[in-house]
């Protein structure tokens, strides 16, 4: 059996503007095809927009927090894998 292991773990989520802080244990790239997953998380999708310090980034080091805008709510402790 093939477990997969997480990308990176949702820390927050705000709201209002539809971003999840994410903080990454691997270094990733824009445009990765990601699935969210939690107790009541369950979507796909592309990682189009991701920032830093509010400034665009093509790629996220490991152990970095970014802000990536989403297409549904995410939670706090929410799991990150790649597709």
């Amino acid at each position: 059996m093939d477990v997969k292991k997480p990308i990176g773990e949702v820390v927050h989520f705000f709201n209002n503007i539809n971003v999840a802080v994410i903080k990454f244990n691997r270094k990733v790239a824009a445009g990765t095809e990601v699935h969210f997953s939690g107790a009541t998380t369950d979507f796909k999708q592309k990682l189009d927009s991701m920032q830093l310090d509010h400034k665009e980034i093509k790629e996220v080091a490991k152990g970095k927090e970014v802000g990536v805008k989403v297409k549904d709510r995410v939670r706090a402790g929410d799991e990150v894998y790649e597709i």
